[in-house]
């Protein structure tokens, strides 16, 4: 039997975060014109509106705290001719990471996750997340089943995560660690009979 570590979550060692995810996030994603995007809440929802310019192709979130990777998962399934990308933050992974598991039985091949992970919950007062106390979101993916993941923490690790995004045989996994500091600060559209009206366009081609 394995032996047990009883210092818990005190005892973790925090990990590194040094990008600035106002230049990682575009770097890791690139031409974003090629997915359609689901990004989660609040941080999230900012870096995707400010590269996409508020893109047609682009559904953030607004109340719907962990919702973000069931919703990528079911229009990656529903339309498997094209690429998916789901763009989360650490707080709300954590809030629905049994996803995770489900994402990974069904494996679709066109599904990618990006997890912008600060290591704080920035809408709230920049608390830390667990993931400033050890927890480590790339291990739960593994374990829960997901087998393309990588975790990028400098900018030498950018490009083989933006490969992975592309390039999978099957769902893919990124943990981008990020300095816990302020998402640009592009105003997007919070209307959101607007916004799914919008990306059914993009998703179907017409009105």
């Amino acid at each position: 039997m394995a032996a047990h570590d009883s210092r818990g979550m005190a005892g973790a060692v925090a990990p590194d975060f040094v990008l600035d995810r106002t230049q990682a996030v575009p770097a890791l994603i690139g031409r974003h014109e090629d997915f359609l995007i689901i990004a989660g809440l609040a941080g999230t929802a900012r870096d995707v509106a400010a590269l996409s310019k508020d893109g047609a192709h682009t559904y953030a979130l607004a109340g719907v705290m962990g919702a973000a990777c069931a919703m990528g998962l079911g229009l990656a399934l529903a339309r498997p001719d094209r690429r998916v990308l789901v763009v989360t933050g650490d707080g709300e992974l954590l809030m629905n990471v049994g996803t995770l598991a489900t994402i990974a039985v069904l494996n679709p091949p066109n599904l990618s996750i990006v997890c912008v992970d600060n290591g704080h919950y920035g809408e709230t007062g920049y608390q830390k997340s667990h993931t400033s106390l050890g927890v480590d979101l790339e291990k739960m993916a593994v374990g829960a089943g997901l087998k393309i993941t990588r975790t990028v923490r400098s900018e030498a690790d950018l490009a083989d995560g933006a490969r992975l995004i592309r390039d999978g045989n099957g769902t893919a996994f990124v943990l981008l660690r990020v300095k816990p500091t302020d998402p640009p600060s592009y105003k997007r559209s919070l209307d959101p009979a607007m916004g799914r009206l919008r990306f059914r366009q993009a998703l179907l081609g017409r009105p």
